[in-house]
């Protein structure tokens, strides 16, 4: 069974024809990179998952075949409406009770302190305002509550990079805004969360995302004064 919960923002445009053309192509595209090595991440990074679970930014529904049966609960957001519609069709075929919501990252409809796992894969390189995302995603958890991520993300190497910066502008057009060159575990320190990440490579894919960080970050607990 699978609820569809409508949270849509007036200010959200429509998805264009090159995005809806873009959700048919997301998981061939993939396919060679799903093959040798990305399932396994998430599967192996989605087996930590506990609780009441949010996904932001599910697209088509990769991870939902790698969530353990123990989860009391499974939100799976997604602001775009074609990824959000083969999202609901895979749901139903894998038979996966989950509630699909139309929200982006940056407004989640939940209240304070009331999921316990949050999981971001290949999502925090494409939301517009990734620090804005973060402080929700804070939000959103209780505390010792977790963040699982998988993130392609700023390379180390200085000509990597340099070739992140140059072809940034074409590829975010090509990918619906994914940003080549976010550098996003810096961006969870700064926003508050403890970081446990370990680099890895996104092979099958082009060079300027290939750079990945596999982790867990958690709220960085508040000071009493």
């Amino acid at each position: 069974m699978t609820d569809t919960t409508s949270t849509t923002q007036e200010t959200r445009p429509p998805a264009a024809g090159w995005q809806r053309i873009f959700a048919l192509v997301y998981d061939p595209s993939l396919w060679f990179g799903e093959i040798v090595g990305m399932r396994g991440r998430r599967r192996a990074l989605l087996s930590n998952a506990r609780g009441r679970v949010v996904e932001i930014g599910a697209g088509t529904g990769l991870n939902i075949a790698h969530y353990p049966g123990g989860i009391t609960e499974l939100i799976l957001t997604e602001p775009d409406a074609a990824m959000r519609q083969r999202l609901a069709h895979r749901a139903q075929r894998r038979h996966r009770v989950a509630r699909i919501m139309d929200a982006p990252a940056e407004s989640l409809p939940l209240a304070d302190a009331s999921v316990d796992t949050v999981v971001s894969t290949l999502v925090l390189c494409t939301v517009g305002d990734p620090e804005r995302t973060l402080h929700e995603i804070a939000r959103v958890l209780r505390p010792g509550g977790q963040l699982l991520f998988i993130e392609h993300v700023r390379a180390r190497s200085r000509f990597l990079a340099a070739c992140q910066d140059f072809l940034f502008e074409p590829w975010r057009r090509f990918a619906c805004g994914c940003c080549c060159n976010r550098p996003t575990i810096d961006l969870m320190r700064a926003c508050g969360f403890v970081v446990r990440d370990e680099q890895a490579v996104w092979r099958g894919m082009p060079a300027i995302v290939r750079p990945l960080v596999v982790g867990q970050a958690s709220r960085r607990p508040q000071r009493e004064d």
